[in-house]
């Protein structure tokens, strides 16, 4: 049915990406069928950038588009906005933050709102994110809203996933969230030009080497994002990183099962709809019979 828009998709051209990327969204009749004819593209290198608000991510992001784009590489970004639960709106526009690359032929940009997922990223993050590769670029960014639990959950659609902080989190660092340490291939301490960075990159390596993993220890880099300081050494460790896992046969079998479980989690509750349930226990909160595990165990067929 779409297979125009999949032969144009795999000669890399950005309208047919963007039309694959809408049907998918907005699930069109037939976008399944799309989506099993993807092939099985392992050279894209995807990219996970993560971490609290402040920390400068998509200033980084920025600087490593321009670094990437200046060595002959063509890249995506998803950048993950973050939208209110009640009106499934995007807060953020992370494109007018990039919108230096935004016109250049080899940088495709996509901003998808989180619609109120509990893990802070888009439901159909997964599904672009393989269109994208399909399409052929050598690096695909993920930059995340940094709320929540978005941390977490990049691990398991990312290769490599950046840990971005801020040298003002150094008393933070012995309580900084168990999940976030376990998740980071690489940390990047930006905005490293501002006092005690140092003596936080410092603390933070030793951390980062308690917790490194099988094969690879995690760097603790320094940037100045607004300055191009530091892009050298991210590209060069995501580089090397994509080197030391491409063997690891176990890491991408624990990734493709992530990913299997959250998509036969979402077919399996495509039927359940927010507003329905709200009607309903709207409904039964009038009648003052409402009980959350009675319902939901109803649903739930027991």
């Amino acid at each position: 049915m779409y297979q125009q828009y999949m032969d144009g998709l795999l000669r890399g051209e950005i309208k047919a990406l963007a039309r694959c990327i809408s049907l998918v969204e907005n699930e069109a009749t037939g976008y399944e069928s799309l989506l099993e004819q993807l092939p099985n593209n392992s050279q894209t290198k995807v990219v996970g950038i993560t971490g609290p608000p402040g920390a400068g991510k998509s200033t980084l992001v920025n600087a490593l588009i321009t670094h990437l784009l200046a060595a002959g590489q063509k890249v995506a970004i998803i950048a993950v906005d973050p939208s209110s639960p009640f009106n499934f709106g995007a807060l953020l526009g992370d494109r007018i933050r990039m919108a230096q690359h935004f016109g250049d032929p080899n940088v495709y940009i996509r901003s998808m709102a989180s619609r109120g997922a509990l893990g802070g990223l888009s439901p159909k993050i997964i599904e672009v994110s393989d269109l994208i590769k399909a399409a052929g670029f050598d690096y695909l960014f993920i930059e995340t809203v940094g709320v929540g639990q978005s941390e977490v959950e990049i691990a398991g659609i990312a290769d490599t996933t950046i840990v971005v902080v801020v040298p003002e989190a150094g008393d933070e660092i012995q309580t900084m969230k168990a999940g976030l340490m376990e998740i980071a291939d690489i940390f990047v301490v930006n905005k490293a030009d501002r006092d005690n960075a140092d003596s936080f990159v410092k603390n933070l390596r030793l951390l980062a080497h308690s917790k490194q993993q099988e094969h690879w220890e995690i760097p603790v880099l320094k940037s100045i994002a607004t300055q191009q300081e530091g892009i050298n050494e991210i590209t060069a460790a995501i580089e090397r990183h994509h080197q030391a896992i491409q063997h690891q046969h176990q890491r991408h079998s624990i990734l493709l099962a992530e990913k299997a479980y959250q998509l036969i989690q979402y077919r399996r509750m495509h039927d359940i709809s927010k507003k329905t349930l709200q009607a309903e226990i709207t409904a039964q909160m009038a009648q003052q019979s409402f009980n959350l595990y009675r319902y939901v165990a109803e649903k739930a067929g027991r």
